[in-house]
């Protein structure tokens, strides 16, 4: 089970139309795939992690320069160990960022390894079930082109529930509080009480009295209805700032996708700046340190709703008791479009606000070659 090879391949992948949130643009997504080879074995680990709208070279050559040293020639199967290696060797360089994210697709790949020469999904192997996990319709970007604000959202709503999804989320921050309150109206009405809505500021706002005056404005314009959660309302390294906006409106305040580390996520939890903890294994270390954090939230009766990738987070989602529900966007809406580089058959399958664990050995899932070299960057 010695590691030998360890490969990257990086894509770039275009959004058909420019698409805006509160803070920034977004035109295209960078994503590097992993594949972990092992002396003993056909089986290949793979893993990925999105880079954001540049960088993926960057993640690579983090890979191949400062961790695939210490991989090769150790045994595939001492995961833990083997990130412990990886954080403690390069913390000259690392700690955060993109190491940390190059980090975590390694790790996802040797889990995946690890499931496979099990012959068993990474859910069972990491103590759950193959059965489903729940889910919600996310979006509700900034798209000029899709009509009035009211029209857009009111008409992707419509989308979400047509997919069977009940609870919802999208973007505020863009514009000024009052006009998104509108927004906000407009999508609870939408809903029409047989679902949830959840925000997403992306650090929109720049203080806690900013941020506290925007989100009882969205709560009046809820109504009866309330909000689900309203997400990262300030920079994420407010950590203090999260937890006084927590005490001081009645949303539950959501945070941690750009959290790194089970010590980052320590500090939310020991200063209750989290009512919903949202870690991104693709961010936060792999698989190993997003069970970590799951399981310390639990300690704290905090849920978690993780940001993102729910190829692999509906396989995490299904092996800890506290996962409220997963993010998932419809590859139509062309706004995170990572299924567009797997077969059509290992997409995850969804229906009636759920997902289905995929039954496939490891994370269940096979990129299209096709599409790879078609988006693939090349030096």
């Amino acid at each position: 089970m010695t590691i030998t090879r360890i490969e990257t391949r990086t894509t770039r992948m275009p959004l058909s139309r420019t698409t805006r949130m509160s803070t920034r643009l977004l035109d295209k997504r960078d994503f590097v795939i992993l594949t972990v080879e092992t002396d003993d074995s056909a089986e290949v680990g793979v893993g990925y992690a999105y880079a954001g709208t540049a960088g993926g070279p960057l993640l690579a050559q983090a890979v191949h320069e400062l961790l695939e040293p210490l991989l090769k020639g150790a045994d595939s199967a001492d995961i833990t160990a083997l990130w412990e290696r990886m954080y403690q060797d390069t913390l000259l360089a690392g700690r955060r960022g993109v190491l940390l994210r190059a980090i975590s697709a390694v790790d996802v790949a040797l889990w995946d390894l690890a499931a496979k020469r099990h012959g068993a999904p990474l859910a069972q192997l990491l103590g759950g079930s193959v059965g489903t996990v729940p889910a919600y319709a996310s979006g509700g970007y900034y798209r000029p082109d899709d009509g009035t604000w009211l029209e857009a959202v009111v008409r992707e709503i419509d989308f979400n529930k047509s997919l069977g999804f009940r609870d919802h989320k999208i973007k505020v921050g863009g514009l000024h509080p009052e006009e998104d309150a509108k927004r906000v109206r407009a999508a609870i009405e939408a809903i029409g009480g047989d679902g949830r809505l959840a925000l997403d500021a992306n650090n929109a706002y720049q203080s806690v009295a900013e941020a506290t005056r925007a989100i009882r404005l969205f709560e009046r314009a809820a109504g009866d209805s309330g909000l689900w959660w309203v997400e990262e309302p300030l920079t994420p390294d407010s950590i203090l700032g999260h937890a006084q906006l927590a005490s001081r409106v009645e949303t539950p305040i959501a945070t941690g996708e750009i959290a790194q580390t089970r010590w980052e996520f320590r500090e939310l939890l020991e200063r209750r700046a989290a009512d919903v903890l949202q870690p991104d294994a693709g961010v936060l270390g792999g698989v190993t340190e997003w069970m970590r954090v799951a399981h310390a939230a639990e300690t704290f009766g905090v849920p978690v709703a993780p940001h993102w990738h729910a190829n692999l987070h509906v396989h995490l989602a299904a092996a800890v008791t506290n996962c409220i529900a997963i993010e998932h966007f419809a590859l139509d809406k062309d706004i995170y479009n990572f299924e567009a580089l797997l077969t059509e058959e290992t997409r995850l399958a969804f229906a009636d606000g759920v997902l289905q664990v995929p039954q496939r050995p490891g994370l269940g899932i096979e990129f299209d070659a096709e599409a790879v070299s078609r988006y693939e960057l090349t030096q």
